[in-house]
């Protein structure tokens, strides 16, 4: 049996491409998620199966791979906004494309992040990146368009940075390494898209490897133009001497000062005072 999970709220997820997506893949049987955690429920118990694909955005894809068991192999497939997880793999961004690309393509055994508990699949972050998201989740969705886009998104960055002022001090410890306004964790690169620009904030990470963390010490109106230089160029970050960085690491614990908002594949999981985030080597089989 081979399984197809669907997020109907899932902005580009219409009833066509479903159908479209469905005739790709052949033989599989389609559910459609109608509740949180609904996805994870339905990879959980999709051990038997030949292969599990998931046509979502990136939070159902976040949910399947808490779900997933680790032989069972699992095809994303874009249906959101950024939909990041499929396009850092190289897959097309047209789903049927991808559910094609899937069909041919081969097994690939995958790291994944930990985050108090919480699996990801690309990056987690706590502070600037997880109030924008946050900020992002306040517009609300709707069964037509799903959660406002990318374009929004910077948007509410771009607004973040100016309700501060461009200043972001110190909040929070990285243990054994020093004090930093914010933090990026990723298991991959690039961190997440803008559009069909790729964002490298950690340009070391390799879905094989194990974390890696960006923090810069300390945000200034100065200090942006260079700190967004690093993340379109993907180069400078790790030598710099205000931004914390650690490659291939197993394991990065945070103690905030006071209540932080936490993010993990670009889902808002609630404000944390301290984040443990482990790497899980060898986690899953992705299908490529």
């Amino acid at each position: 049996m081979r399984l197809l999970i669907v997020n109907p709220y899932a902005s580009s997820v219409t009833k066509e491409r479903v159908e479209k997506v469905r005739a790709a893949l052949g033989d599989v049987e389609l559910e459609q998620t109608t509740h949180p955690g609904h996805a994870t429920e339905l990879a959980a118990s999709a051990g038997e199966a030949e292969a599990v694909y998931v046509f979502s955005g990136d939070g159902g894809f976040n949910e399947v791979l808490n779900g997933i068991g680790a032989e069972t192999p699992v095809g994303f497939i874009p249906g959101g906004g950024a939909s990041v997880l499929p396009r850092a793999l190289g897959l097309p961004r047209d789903p049927v494309e991808a559910a094609e690309r899937l069909i041919a393509g081969t097994p690939r055994r995958i790291s994944l992040g930990r985050v108090n508990g919480r699996r990801f699949g690309f990056a987690a972050g706590v502070g600037f990146d997880a109030e924008a998201v946050r900020r992002l989740d306040a517009l609300g969705r709707t069964q037509e368009q799903g959660r406002a886009g990318n374009v929004r998104f910077a948007w509410e960055v771009t607004q973040l940075l100016t309700e501060r002022r461009g200043r972001f001090e110190p909040s929070l410890e990285v243990l054994g390494q020093g004090r930093a306004a914010f933090a990026f964790v990723a298991n991959c690169d690039p961190y997440t898209y803008a559009g069909r620009i790729p964002i490298r904030a950690a340009p070391e990470a390799q879905f094989e490897l194990g974390l890696d963390l960006v923090a810069p010490r300390v945000v200034s109106p100065a200090s942006i133009p260079r700190l967004i230089t690093y993340a379109l160029r993907g180069r400078g970050q790790a030598t710099a001497g205000d931004v914390l960085y650690a490659h291939d690491v197993d394991r990065v614990e945070l103690v905030c000062d006071h209540p932080l908002p936490l993010q993990v594949d670009g889902e808002d999981m609630g404000d944390v005072t301290s984040a443990l985030f482990e790497a899980e080597r060898s986690a899953v089989v992705v299908l490529n």
